[in-house]
């Protein structure tokens, strides 16, 4: 399936709200759980969700759109949330997320988008050269990746209680 902007943001417009009705209001023991060390619990994927709305996409589709002499993106860091998040709550961090994501799209809209800007390319650090086209598509995948990873690893917490229903959830095992 070939991205075209309006279905993307389709799905991008909906991640807030679904992440808001998936974690607000619920104890810490679900939104600090994670799957163990080195991953990451549902308020640190909100925290890195509102970085990557600041540095990583509309900044990094301004870089492709205005084909200047130098087109590399900078590199991003998959780690920033953990010192950014500090001294908020997850309701902070829902509502930051809203308000970006809102924001973002709205840039997005504000450049309509042609198939022929859709192929411009950036340089991204690791894969070289890559499409505008692409990079939103990403953006979706990453949204729709990380809705998941909440979901399994939330589901986790119950891995033991579920018993023999073990074996028909695989969210479990992954």
């Amino acid at each position: 399936m070939q991205l075209e902007v309006a279905e993307a943001v389709a799905v991008l417009e909906r991640t807030p709200g679904a992440l808001r009705a998936m974690l607000e209001g619920l104890p810490s023991v679900w939104s600090d759980a994670d799957e163990g060390t080195d991953t990451w619990s549902p308020f640190v994927v909100v925290g890195h969700l509102i970085h990557g709305e600041r540095t990583d996409w509309i900044p990094r589709a301004r870089i492709v759109l205005e084909q200047g002499p130098d087109r590399r993106f900078t590199p991003y860091d998959r780690f920033a949330q953990f010192r950014e998040s500090q001294g908020k709550t997850l309701g902070d961090l829902l509502e930051e997320f809203s308000i970006l994501r809102s924001g973002n799209l709205e840039t997005l809209a504000g450049w309509r988008l042609t198939d022929s800007l859709l192929a411009l390319e950036g340089i991204h650090p690791e894969f070289g050269p890559v499409t505008l086209r692409q990079l939103l598509a990403t953006w979706v995948a990453h949204d729709l990746g990380h809705i998941a990873q909440v979901a399994r690893v939330m589901a986790k917490q119950y891995r033991e209680e579920v018993g023999p229903w073990r074996a028909y959830l695989p969210i479990l095992e992954r």
